[in-house]
């Protein structure tokens, strides 16, 4: 991927995203004893990054194309992105879902006017988008696909114009296009910068593939952070993670909940633990950090419901 596709991406979708704020943070910055933003992307349209890449890449299709419709596979964010963007863009949408999404994620994508497909599992899912394209349909991959990962990128972007003296950014990692497209906008911006992945357990694909070489098909997502919960990494997004991340940190769940409860008391934002797993990543490499260092976390999504917060408080 090239930071000229990036920057394509970024007047084609310009109007239909918001510039979300990087703001600095005293609190975060006591907290970790170094200089530290946020880039609040959770106040994106939809709740997260992923119309950025849902947006380039419908977009980019022909008129012909979205006459057929588009399908789209997720356990979350992504859904809710294709489902909106195809609503603007008058594209008729179908997105498959795990049966273990969460119900207001299953809502939202349908209030924006998507057709729902529950499937028991994400691999069955996987396996169900052959049907839909082989009726003309065109699928977008929640992280596989260049279109998609060059809209991401634009995120990257925003933070190096609205904070050139960074010298560190840690993001979370599902199946690494997010991930793929920041770091390669990031990096050709300022090759310096270091890139921190993170994941939860129980949904480390990104981690597993870097030890094993290649990407590993995870039997179950068992982490709470559903909206990580890609079953592999492709092998596009695993190279560019080898490439451009320093380390893929692996938090547990209860790590993310406490960072999350901490973000939510202390900021006043209440994030997913897909979000908040990067406070927890960055209490993990502290020793990384002193007052020279201008961190950036990314919250990258804040579509959490109030009774899923409530459970997972409740369990610590």
């Amino acid at each position: 991927m090239y930071i000229t596709v990036i920057k394509e991406a970024r007047e084609r979708i310009q109007p239909y995203i918001k510039r979300t704020p990087l703001e600095h943070s005293e609190t975060l910055s006591k907290y970790l004893g170094t200089n530290v933003w946020v880039k609040l992307e959770l106040f994106q349209k939809t709740g997260s990054f992923k119309v950025r890449g849902a947006f380039n890449k419908l977009l980019s299709l022909s008129a012909g194309e979205r006459k057929r419709g588009v399908v789209a596979i997720s356990g979350g964010n992504h859904a809710q992105a294709v489902a909106y963007a195809s609503h603007v863009l008058d594209v008729d949408a179908v997105v498959l879902m795990p049966g273990s999404t969460p119900q207001n994620y299953v809502e939202a994508t349908k209030n924006y006017g998507a057709t729902v497909d529950l499937q028991p599992t994400i691999g069955i899912a996987f396996e169900k988008i052959k049907n839909y394209e082989a009726e003309g349909r065109i699928f977008i991959h929640p992280f596989d696909d260049p279109l998609v990962m060059a809209g991401q990128g634009t995120l990257g972007l925003e933070i190096m114009e609205d904070l050139p003296q960074v010298t560190d950014i840690i993001i979370s990692i599902g199946g690494g296009g997010f991930g793929g497209g920041v770091t390669t906008a990031v990096k050709a911006t300022k090759p310096a910068v270091r890139i921190w992945g993170v994941e939860t357990i129980g949904a480390d694909a990104m981690s597993q593939a870097i030890k094993a070489g290649h990407p590993v098909e995870l039997s179950a997502i068992t982490s709470i952070a559903k909206t990580l919960g890609a079953p592999s990494v492709s092998a596009r997004t695993l190279a560019l993670a080898k490439e451009h991340l320093e380390e893929v940190i692996v938090v547990p769940d209860e790590e993310a909940v406490k960072e999350l409860q901490f973000i939510l008391e202390r900021l006043k934002i209440l994030t997913e633990p897909a979000a908040s797993c990067t406070l927890a990543a960055a209490l993990r490499l502290k020793d990384q950090f002193n007052s020279n260092n201008n961190l950036v976390l990314v919250f990258c999504g804040g579509n959490l419901s109030l009774a899923d917060l409530c459970k997972y408080v409740s369990k610590k």
